[in-house]
């Protein structure tokens, strides 16, 4: 019989898990993929699209192109999951799985900051990042903070990458000595697994005038007087603020039994939850790496790899190794990157390389990669 896996999300995770179940095992497997959205977008073609750089539409890889054997896209919301079943609710349908694995991300919780709704920015929806770029030609002095409002977030580095990225761009303009750019961060240095990327990260820093303010966390902003103010009792003053809003499991997983302590649960090297036959992955976990795209994409390999031996009757895989590589913006078409091993020793480590053009242009050969492999586009 035909082994029926149902996938609920289409990010990194959901897209590499349909791509390898395809590959290896065509119509032998029926793959449902789930997603409320039309189209998937890499997190760091949201900088792309802020800086004008590409178009929303060239950002935009759309899930109806997807056209691989055995694997069907429902571009649906889901309403229930009920992983004890199986079973899945959407507004359209419901679906009952063999196998079942949640790649649903993080949501985000701009709420949880007093004052941020009504008088913050931030670049990491979509919809933040187009009214902030009609917002910023508009900017020309001022003091722009950029803060991390809650711990864990996706992308570590993208607070420190917007900074350098905004001081090229007010430079590019003429505008930068009226622009005082500042980060605060929960944490005492950019990147705590990599000294050598947070010295680099500071080194530019010191360089370009951006200020870092460690261990400082933004509690709530008020609009009116353009002050936020921090758990320490202090206060910054700002003109811009971006907040990297805090971060939870979508409702959905929130309403059922899977969620513990705020995120899923699963086993560190199979992403097993609780529930026999439910795998996670990805941002919507507490496996223990950061939430970032690549360890989404190699979880699920594993994922893949443990589907394929069920189906076919081979050996278990390998166990997750908690590893991922991560390319960091330095601006002026430089980037660098960090290859993590969270897993490996008694300690995370990601040591860095660059940050060089030669990197930038592998950075644009990952994406033109994966355009490729679950998307079939060219490019």
């Amino acid at each position: 019989m035909t082994t029926n896996v149902v996938v609920l999300g289409a990010g990194f995770g959901g897209l590499e898990l349909t791509s390898r179940l395809s590959e290896a095992l065509g119509t032998e497997v029926s793959v449902t993929l789930i997603d409320r959205s039309e189209a998937f977008v890499f997190g760091f073609n949201k900088f792309d699209v802020l800086f004008g750089w590409k178009t929303l539409d060239e950002a935009r890889a759309y899930y109806r192109d997807i056209v691989k054997p055995g694997v069907v896209f429902r571009q649906e919301t889901i309403t229930s999951i009920d992983p004890e079943a199986r079973r899945v609710v959407t507004d359209g349908a419901a679906y009952d799985a063999d196998i079942l694995v949640v790649a649903l991300g993080a949501d985000y919780d701009f709420a949880a900051t007093p004052g941020f709704v009504e008088g913050g920015h931030e670049f990491y929806s979509l919809g933040g990042v187009q009214r902030l770029r009609e917002l910023l030609p508009s900017i020309t002095r001022g003091r722009v903070l950029i803060s991390v409002l809650g711990e864990p977030f996706k992308c570590p580095p993208a607070p420190c990458e917007a900074a350098m990225l905004l001081d090229q761009w007010f430079t590019q303009r003429g505008l930068r000595e009226n622009i005082e750019i500042s980060v605060t961060s929960p944490w005492s240095r950019p990147i705590p697994p990599s000294p050598d990327g947070s010295k680099a990260i500071l080194d530019r820093f010191a360089e370009r005038g951006i200020a870092f303010v460690t261990e400082t966390l933004v509690v709530s902003i008020d609009p009116a007087a353009k002050v936020a103010h921090l758990r320490d009792g202090g206060t910054m003053p700002y003109d811009l603020f971006l907040g990297i809003p805090v971060h939870r499991v979508p409702a959905v997983v929130q309403a059922s039994p899977l969620a513990e302590n705020g995120w899923i649960p699963v086993d560190k090297g199979t992403l097993a939850t609780r529930f026999p036959g439910v795998f996670a992955v990805g941002d919507v976990t507490s496996v223990g790496t950061p939430k970032a795209g690549v360890f989404s994409e190699n979880a699920a390999a594993i994922v893949a790899d443990e589907i394929i031996a069920q189906v076919r009757g081979g050996e278990a895989p390998a166990a997750f190794g908690g590893t991922g590589t991560c390319y960091v913006e330095f601006g002026d078409e430089r980037v660098a990157r960090l290859d993590a091993d969270f897993f490996g020793g008694p300690s995370p480590v990601a040591p860095l390389r660059g940050p060089t053009a030669e990197i930038a242009r592998e950075k644009d050969a990952f994406a033109v990669a994966r355009r490729k492999r679950w998307f079939g586009y060219s490019e």
